[in-house]
């Protein structure tokens, strides 16, 4: 009996180192009866949709600048183009066919908010998402470098990387699976980011793939 298809839908905003290490891990026993059905980027510019294309993957572009010139320049105005962006972004997902069974959120430079996570909650879809950071450590954006001035000044002697369950609050959902990530004396930013991103790519694959596990444990 043939195994069930898994669809994920990745969400990305730069280069897509990540969605790399997925779109190859698919072609692999790696991530097994698994294949990347749709990849949405918030940038133009991402490289990561060349990507996609090259491996056939459909994508879509959701900016948020359209949304912003649609209210007015207040806080209540960027709060309500952000609730408009996050529910149309839950909708397009939701219009997807097939629809995925969990979204990966792979470098994804925006704060998703209940507009966007409850509706898919709903539908059962599982959002995971990879932050490069302990759990309770380093929450938000700059956190490899918040880390690396932090071992500097020797607060700390390791960072690390870790898939989580995405939740309203930032970087605070339940850790899948996790990494430490020893901090080098005298070494430099960019040597840091080089190593962390490289923990990044296996653990966004292993991290998928237990969710998908958990997933199909509960079918």
């Amino acid at each position: 009996m043939s195994q069930p298809q898994h669809n994920l839908t990745v969400l990305i905003s730069g280069n897509g180192s990540n969605l790399q290490a997925l779109i190859d891990a698919c072609a692999s026993s790696a991530l097994p009866n698994t294949r990347i059905t749709h990849v949405i980027s918030n940038r133009k510019a991402a490289y990561g949709l060349e990507r996609a294309k090259k491996a056939s993957i459909e994508t879509t572009y959701h900016n948020l600048v359209p949304y912003k010139k649609k209210h007015p320049q207040t806080p209540e105005g960027t709060q309500a183009a952000r609730t408009e962006y996050d529910a149309d972004l839950s909708k397009t997902i939701l219009a997807l066919s097939p629809r995925p069974d969990v979204i990966v959120c792979a470098g994804w430079m925006h704060i998703l908010t209940p507009e966007f996570l409850n509706p898919l909650t709903e539908a059962g879809i599982k959002i995971i998402n990879l932050h490069p950071a302990l759990p309770g450590e380093f929450a938000g954006a700059g956190a490899i470098e918040r880390a690396w001035e932090a071992g500097r000044k020797g607060e700390i002697k390791r960072t690390g990387v870790m898939i989580h369950e995405v939740i309203a609050e930032v970087d605070a959902g339940k850790a899948i699976v996790t990494q430490e990530i020893e901090l080098k004396e005298g070494e430099s930013l960019d040597e840091l980011e080089e190593r962390v991103h490289k923990v990044e790519h296996g653990l966004i694959v292993e991290g998928t793939r237990k969710t998908l596990e958990a997933l199909k444990n509960q079918s």
